[in-house]
């Protein structure tokens, strides 16, 4: 597995890092836990060093399995973790007063197994705190040795250089893939110009640009993609057009849907690491292999041309998580 470096202090993980919220969290019955620590494993077994989570996951069930997981290989991993949520909860709002911000880093740090945070993440801009606040709050967090690098998560532009301007940034992560482009128009500028690192999660589209799911699709009870817009059975049926032409291009460079919408995100820039994350230990491997297709100026020029006639049906997101989205 190669590797990349976010940021400009030298924040270097793998190129294709492991989102572990789906193991506990979010989507349908969490995994055994036992399964997920041999997952966890395997994964770094095959290469991957940057792990992605967060307190609100469960909440902190899973900060706990990835730092069981990961603890025999702490020096050899990243780990990459959130605050931002009143009690863990995202069902009662952000809270990032900066009293929060550090007990959530010491429970987060007990949870992980560990004495260093790799990145820490603003997991959602809390409007009633100024960032410059929070930013401050991170960087004493630094300095103690507890946090080694600050995020943002699904902030915007205006956001990002404040904080910047306070502590350095080394990483935003957003929602990024060729069914969700925002990025590229909002705050891709302002990560280039300012040297910062770029993370997209939900980079396959929560799954539906691997081919897995259409109309007749049945999600599991607790998984949330059955209320978002973009995932209705109208949607769906819609949405396969961007799959099926996602499917002809993949088969020409030999490579899977996943492989090639992995593959595409990683040529956009050479800051962009994406945390697609998976329960089964055959998708982790074709996931993996996203890093091995290559994609010319010509191929990523087809797949432009392709996208510009399909127009995505959906909201991302209910209106009570986009509220919550800074932009």
């Amino acid at each position: 597995m190669q590797k990349r470096k976010l940021g400009k202090n030298g924040f270097e993980v793998s190129t294709i890092g492991f989102g572990c919220m789906g193991l506990s969290f979010a989507y349908g019955p969490a995994m055994d836990r036992g399964e997920a620590i041999t997952l966890l494993r395997a994964a770094h077994e095959r290469g991957v060093t940057f792990f992605d989570t967060a307190g609100c996951y469960g909440p902190f069930v899973n900060e706990e399995l990835v730092g069981e997981a990961l603890a025999p290989l702490r020096d050899q991993v990243v780990i990459a973790t959130k605050f931002g949520f009143r009690n863990g909860d995202t069902r009662l709002g952000p809270d990032s007063r900066p009293e929060n911000i550090r007990a959530v880093a010491d429970a987060s740090l007990k949870r992980l197994k560990t004495d260093r945070i790799d990145l820490f993440y603003q997991h959602r801009v809390d409007k009633t705190v100024p960032i410059e606040d929070v930013a401050g709050t991170v960087k004493g967090l630094i300095a103690a040795g507890k946090v080694k690098h600050f995020g943002l998560s699904e902030a915007g532009a205006q956001t990002i250089r404040r904080a910047h301007a306070v502590q350095p940034v080394t990483a935003v992560q957003s929602e990024y893939s060729l069914w969700w482009r925002e990025p590229e128009t909002k705050i891709f500028p302002t990560l280039e110009e300012l040297g910062i690192g770029f993370v997209p999660f939900s980079p396959l589209g929560r799954g539906f640009l691997t081919g897995a799911i259409d109309a007749t699709t049945q999600f599991a009870a607790g998984d949330a993609r059955a209320n978002y817009a973009r995932f209705t059975p109208e949607a769906r049926k819609a949405n396969l057009a961007l799959v099926d032409l996602l499917g002809e291009i993949a088969a020409q460079k030999g490579a899977t849907k996943a492989q090639l919408a992995l593959a595409w995100l990683i040529a956009q820039k050479p800051w962009i690491a994406p945390i697609p994350g998976t329960t089964k230990l055959h998708r982790l491997e074709e996931n993996l292999g996203g890093a091995d297709v290559a994609l010319s100026a010509a191929d990523l020029g087809q797949i432009e041309a392709a996208l510009a006639r399909i127009k995505v049906e959906g909201d991302r997101y209910p209106d009570s998580a986009q509220a919550m989205v800074d932009r």
